[in-house]
């Protein structure tokens, strides 16, 4: 049976973390797979990297750093995930996994020019997704939870963008035959990025955004939580 890694590259917040769980384990809900089928690494603290030949599939989840800050345990991590990619692995990049794994297949991330992407916010398919592994049988348009101040700015070299936005146009890549980042957060529901918004509303104001106009607009998101699944489902395939 195959097994899923859920490479932890944060933890979020003390007391939701003790409420609703962390990033990892809302990744592995999402998943929907047993219990013995995913393990959760700590990537954030500095430790052993799993072996490649333990690996069947990789979700890198989101965290408050930033990959700019080139800390020596992400710089770590974007190698290692070089090399997953490199070995044919099945990668999924989370936000600031979507953006670690950019950086570690030759992107160039950094802050979005013109500041945070926050709440639900609609994503459109493009072209490429139409005969992607993951993403074909997504509408043309849905709906996804967003919280991100920095951004791809550009691809990787090779890379086929999936999906963007007016605001964020590098929502989805795919890399080869089995990575893919997005930016979006599928593992979010509406009561997680409703708490998210109204922690950081004091930032969000600095950012010229108004928490009570995004805390309304909060939907739940089904279409994009649902490539959680569909991962899943690929890696499965593949043994």
């Amino acid at each position: 049976m195959a097994r899923i890694t859920i490479m932890e590259a944060g933890r979020t917040y003390p007391w939701l973390a003790h409420r609703r769980g962390d990033f990892g384990q809302w990744v592995a809900n999402g998943l929907e797979v047993g219990e013995g089928d995913c393990r959760l690494v700590p990537a954030w603290d500095g430790g052993r990297l799993p072996d490649m030949d333990s690996l069947d599939g990789v979700v890198i989840t989101g965290s408050h750093a930033m990959v700019t800050t080139r800390e020596p345990w992400s710089e770590r991590l974007a190698d290692w995930l070089a090399g997953a990619v490199a070995g044919g692995i099945p990668v999924l990049g989370i936000c600031f996994g979507h953006q670690l794994l950019a950086h570690a297949l030759g992107g160039e991330v950094g802050f979005h020019p013109a500041g945070p992407e926050v709440g639900t916010v609609t994503v459109q398919s493009h072209p490429a997704a139409r005969t992607d592994a993951l993403f074909a049988d997504l509408p043309p348009y849905f709906r996804a939870q967003a919280f991100h101040f920095q951004t791809v700015r550009t691809l990787p070299p090779g890379a086929r963008l999936l999906a963007g936005n007016n605001f964020e146009p590098h929502h989805a890549f795919a890399y080869g035959e089995s990575a893919w980042g997005v930016q979006f957060h599928p593992e979010f529901d509406a009561a997680v990025m409703r708490l998210y918004i109204a922690t950081e509303a004091a930032t969000l104001r600095g950012a010229a955004r108004d928490p009570a106009a995004l805390l309304a607009g909060v939907l739940e998101t089904p279409v994009s939580a649902g490539l959680l699944k569909r991962f899943a489902r690929l890696v499965a395939e593949r043994f």
